[in-house]
Parts: C-alpha cells; sequence; structure tokens
C-alpha cells in the first residue's frame, strides 16, 4: 500500500486526476470504477478540466458504480446513479451509454446484484476504483464486519452512516434509505488498481487504522492491505494519526515521476 500525504482536498484531485489521465492515455476504453460523496468531487473537477483543456481524451472510458440506494425512485436526484451521471459521466462529455451500474429498484434485488458481479467480469474487470471512506472506515457500502470475501450484495446502512449522509437529503435522515446495493469487499479486491482519498480530521482515525492498523473487518477498508495496488492519498487533516507520516513524506518525495500512482 502507498500512502500520499498532500496539502489538502484540491492537491489530492489533481493528483489523482492526472493519475487517471494517465490510464486513458495508455488504454482508451478503461473502466473506472466512482465513487459518490463529497471526497472525490475534487477528482472530478480536476479530469473534467483537463479533459475540457484537451490534456485528456476522455471520450472512450467507461463509467461504473461502486455502490447504490435500495427503494428510491427512478430519477430520484440522490439516487447514485443520478449522483454520478451529474458529476462524472455528462461532465466529461460521456453518453449514458458509457455508464453501468446496479438496479436499485428492481424487483429481485439479490439477482440484481449477481448481474452486476457478471457484468463488471463481462466489461474486463475495473482498471482504476475510487474510493472514499466512512468514519467507522467503511468503503463502498461495506459496514464494519462485513466479510472481506463479500461480493455485489444487500446491505443494511448503520445509523451513523444514514446519519453522516442525511446532508444530501435536506438533512432528513427520514429521507435516507435504510438499503443499499454495493459491491463486496472481495468484488472491489478485484480492480487493478484501488485509489482511497480522505480529507478532513474527522477520516483520521479511519485512515489509521486502515493503513497501520491490524486487517480486520471491524474496519472494511484494510482490506486494501491485500491488495497488490493500493493508493491511500489524504490531506495533512485526514494523516494526523498517522504514526509513519514522515516515511509516507519521504518515500513519495523519492519515488520516480515515471512510476506515478
Amino acid at each position: 500500500m502507498e500512502v500520499v500525504i498532500v496539502q489538502d482536498a484540491t492537491a489530492g484531485g489533481e493528483l489523482i486526476a492526472e493519475s487517471i489521465a494517465t490510464l486513458l492515455r495508455r488504454k482508451r476504453d478503461a473502466l473506472i470504477g466512482v465513487a459518490t460523496g463529497s471526497s472525490p468531487l475534487p477528482i472530478y473537477q480536476a479530469l473534467t478540466a483537463k479533459v475540457a483543456s484537451g490534456a485528456v481524451d476522455a471520450s472512450g472510458a467507461r463509467i461504473a458504480q461502486l455502490d447504490e440506494y435500495v427503494g428510491l425512485p427512478a430519477g430520484h436526484p440522490e439516487s447514485y446513479r443520478s449522483v454520478v451521471l451529474r458529476e462524472v459521466v455528462r461532465p466529461l462529455g460521456l453518453d449514458e451509454s458509457a455508464f453501468m451500474g446496479p438496479d436499485g429498484s428492481a424487483d429481485d434485488i439479490l439477482a440484481a446484484c449477481e448481474a452486476y458481479d457478471r457484468a463488471l467480469a463481462a466489461a474486463g474487470g475495473v482498471d482504476l476504483q475510487l474510493l472514499g471512506i466512512g468514519t467507522d472506515g467503511h468503503i463502498g457500502f461495506n459496514e464494519p464486519v462485513s466479510s472481506l470475501a463479500s461480493r455485489t450484495r444487500i446491505k443494511t446502512l448503520t445509523e451513523q452512516t444514514r446519519v453522516d449522509n442525511a446532508r444530501f437529503f435536506e438533512g432528513d435522515i427520514e429521507q435516507v434509505p435504510h438499503h443499499v446495493i454495493t459491491q463486496g469487499i472481495g468484488t472491489i479486491l478485484e480492480a487493478r488498481h484501488l485509489v482511497l482519498l480522505a480529507t478532513g480530521e474527522g477520516k483520521a482515525e479511519a485512515v489509521a487504522q486502515t493503513v497501520e492498523g491490524p486487517l480486520a473487518a471491524l474496519v472494511p477498508a484494510s482490506a486494501l492491505q491485500l491488495h497488490p495496488h493500493a493508493t491511500v492519498v489524504v490531506d495533512e487533516a485526514a494523516a494526523s494519526k498517522l504514526k509513519l507520516a514522515d516515511y509516507y513524506r519521504a518515500t513519495f518525495a523519492a519515488k520516480p515521476e515515471w512510476q506515478g500512482l
């Protein structure tokens, strides 16, 4: 696992966006897994700027969704399909056909979960998966004590996650669904490159447990320790509880530029 400490969220977004741009220059039709929430927004903004300036051609990119609420009406503005189309697909100038995600309104949710796992495999697998992290260490909607071998499935959200997400529903927790479809940890680990961005002091404990704590289902993000190419990008606030922060700074400063993330 590589840990990169940056000054702020903007710097983290630029660094990761450039890594995605490098991937797209090498593989025009790369499948990019995207996360929702506020943390990855600087990435999408920086990547959109690169596309607008002509620094990278994203026209062949494919976008894969990490998770989805269960039971929101089709077209609901806070369904993750709507969010990804609004924040990633359309700003990059992509057609909706470039997007794939699980069906949270399906009559048979279990079948929809299995279908999405098959669709990801049929698409050749995710080349780069973006991740955020919850204050309790969850990735996707794999809440604490999720199986580290889990596949795409339905999960019940913890009260803390519903509280955290209420800000997207006019501050009303009653509007936040209780259930979601999420890629499992085993599914996430199949991506070729995992990139987690965390910013703010509120994420510091979860980051420390993910990077320097034991591998444990209690901290689902600690599963990144199992991956051969996982990158954790954090701002100074989110890095504040890392014991080896100086080591991470030194190793990244000495890294050859050609190596990238």
